[in-house]
C-alpha cells in the first residue's frame, strides 16, 4: 500500500492537488482538516469550548469521512455536517479542538486506523501529517506558496474575485488562522526527507505533476 502525505498552510492548494493526485492514482483521499471541522461544529452545537468537554465529545463521538476523493462527505454522530463545517464560523473557532492535545491524540488514532484500512493507496492531508500522522509514508509533501498568493486563491475560492475588497476580506483569515495554528503545529519548514513543493509560480496541473511525479518516483524505487 502507498501512503502519500501532504502538508502545508491554508489556502496553498493542498486539498485541491491531494483529490485529484488520488483521482489519478486510484487511491483514497482523507481530508484530516474536515475532521478537526466536524468536531469542532459539534462542540460549537453543544455550546461548549471546555478542553475536558472537547476530549469527552471526541471519544464519544460516531465520526465518519469519505474517502472518496469524488464524494465530500463528512458525519458526525448521524448527522451530515459535509457543508456545515465550511462556515466562517467553524474555521474561526479550529483552535477549540486543535489546542486541545488529548484530543489531537484521538483524532490522530482515528486517522491512521483509515489510513490502515486503504487500499492500494490513500492521499492524506493536513497539517503534521508527515512528522506525526504518516511519518512512515512512502511519499511525504510539504506544499508552499507565497502569502499572497495563498490570500489571491482563496479569496477566489470563497469570494470568486481577487480584487481588493475580497482579499482584504480574506486576508485576516489566512494570516490569523497561520498564526494560530502554528502554535501547535509545524507547517511552513518540511522535516527531513520531506519533499518541499512550492506553487507560487505553478498552476493547478503543474502541482498535480509535480506530486504524481514523486509519486510514481516512489512507486519504483
Amino acid at each position: 500500500m502507498t501512503v502519500i502525505a501532504i502538508d502545508g498552510p491554508s489556502g496553498v492548494g493542498k486539498s485541491s492537488v491531494s483529490r485529484e493526485v488520488a483521482r489519478r492514482s486510484g487511491y483514497g483521499y482523507l481530508d484530516t482538516g474536515a475532521m478537526y471541522r466536524a468536531v469542532v461544529w459539534l462542540c460549537l452545537n453543544r455550546g461548549t469550548a471546555d478542553p475536558g468537554d472537547v476530549v469527552e465529545l471526541v471519544r464519544g463521538a460516531d465520526l465518519e469521512i469519505s474517502t472518496d476523493p469524488d464524494v465530500a462527505e463528512v458525519t458526525i454522530d448521524g448527522i451530515d455536517v459535509t457543508t456545515e463545517i465550511r462556515e466562517p464560523e467553524v474555521s474561526a473557532n479550529a483552535q477549540i479542538v486543535s489546542a486541545v492535545p488529548e484530543a489531537r491524540t484521538e483524532l490522530i488514532e482515528l486517522q491512521r486506523q483509515i489510513i490502515a484500512a486503504a487500499a492500494p493507496g490513500i492521499v492524506v492531508e493536513g497539517r503534521d501529517i508527515t512528522t506525526v500522522v504518516a511519518p512512515e509514508a512512502e511519499v511525504r509533501i510539504l506544499m508552499t506558496a507565497d502569502e499572497s498568493v495563498r490570500i489571491a486563491r482563496r479569496s477566489k475560492e470563497l469570494h470568486g474575485s481577487a480584487d481588493a475588497a475580497a482579499v482584504q476580506a480574506t486576508r485576516s483569515q489566512i494570516v490569523d488562522r497561520d498564526a494560530k495554528d502554528a502554535q501547535t503545529t509545524s507547517f511552513l519548514t518540511a522535516a527531513d526527507g520531506v519533499h518541499t513543493l512550492d506553487t507560487t509560480d505553478i498552476d493547478f496541473e503543474q502541482s498535480v505533476a509535480a506530486v504524481m511525479g514523486l509519486v510514481e518516483k516512489a512507486e519504483h524505487d
